[in-house]
């Protein structure tokens, strides 16, 4: 009977040294994890962070014009975050974070949608990297431009992170405030709504054709050449536009010289009609000269009675 409770007694120290590990073992990972904590303070406190109070928040868009759309928001003592659009053939969207102190290496930004603190259920995702090139501003494509904007209209806050090129030790946050965005964003979409279905290059060179043996242009080079008055009157920065006439042989070669300038003049006219400037146009017609085609044929002869036009950006 003694020999039983000796071993009972023997039992149950063990089990009391058993339970004493494992405090111990239990006390060691909460200290383990309070410490871990303790080591991600200062990472968290090198943290420099650059986004528009809701007092300083403000979007803007540019003059309304048919050949460029922007919308800009300051971000105080950092720069200016722009998303543009500009006239083309196919859609277009473009997004470039304009830093004050442009990056001095190559690395990678992490483009982030953030919900704001103050309206929670919407959880934070990552929409893109964004590489910086040393020297340059930053940019990102269109698909990621257009959700960064649907993100905005949502009321999340888009973030970029990365790590700073000066300090190895800080690491950046830049942010779009949501703040006052709605008005000007509706702006802005009716604004790249409006732009010009053609561009600059798609009208540079243009060459139109006239009808046989009068100054009256065809069909097609009607349209052609209302979209060049139009894009005229829109582009201050247009510095030159040179009108060259030419004919087919058939008919005699004065007459045909005659018929050049005459040609080269009507078009002048009609751009000086629409408030060109008169200094920013030269027309002059060659007659018979430079042929891009054989006159045997009807369809060279079209190809011969033309007129070129160039136009010059600085």
């Amino acid at each position: 009977m003694i020999k039983k409770c000796k071993d009972i007694l023997s039992a149950v120290d063990k089990l009391g040294e058993i339970n004493y590990n494992l405090i111990i073992m239990k006390t060691n990972v909460l200290l383990l994890s309070v410490l871990s904590g303790l080591l991600v303070i200062p990472a968290q406190a090198n943290l420099r962070q650059y986004q528009a109070s809701l007092e300083q928040s403000h979007w803007s868009v540019s003059a309304s014009s048919r050949l460029n759309c922007t919308l800009s928001h300051q971000i105080p003592n950092y720069g200016e975050a722009r998303f543009s659009s500009s006239a083309s053939r196919n859609t277009n969207m473009n997004f470039e974070l304009d830093m004050l102190r442009v990056p001095d290496s190559y690395s990678l930004a992490e483009v982030r949608s953030v919900n704001p603190s103050w309206r929670p259920g919407r959880i934070d995702r990552t929409l893109a990297n964004m590489k910086l090139y040393k020297q340059f501003s930053p940019s990102l494509p269109k698909k990621i431009a257009w959700t960064m904007l649907g993100e905005l209209e949502e009321g999340m806050n888009p973030q970029f992170y990365y790590n700073d090129w000066y300090d190895d030790d800080d690491r950046i946050s830049v942010g779009l405030s949501p703040a006052r965005f709605r008005h000007a964003y509706k702006e802005f979409v009716h604004c790249v709504g409006n732009l010009l279905n053609f561009n600059f290059d798609d009208i540079a060179y243009t060459v139109l054709n006239y009808e046989s043996n009068t100054d009256e242009l065809t069909k097609s080079s009607k349209k052609r050449i209302d979209m060049i008055k139009e894009y005229l009157s829109l582009d201050p920065e247009l510095e030159l536009v040179l009108i060259d006439a030419f004919t087919d042989s058939y008919g005699g070669r004065w007459p045909n010289y005659e018929l050049s300038v005459k040609r080269a003049n009507k078009i002048k006219e009609y751009f000086l009609a629409s408030g060109i400037d008169p200094s920013r146009i030269e027309a002059k017609g060659y007659g018979e000269k430079r042929h891009v085609a054989s006159n045997n044929t009807v369809l060279g002869r079209e190809q011969n009675r033309r007129v070129v036009i160039r136009m010059n950006k600085p």
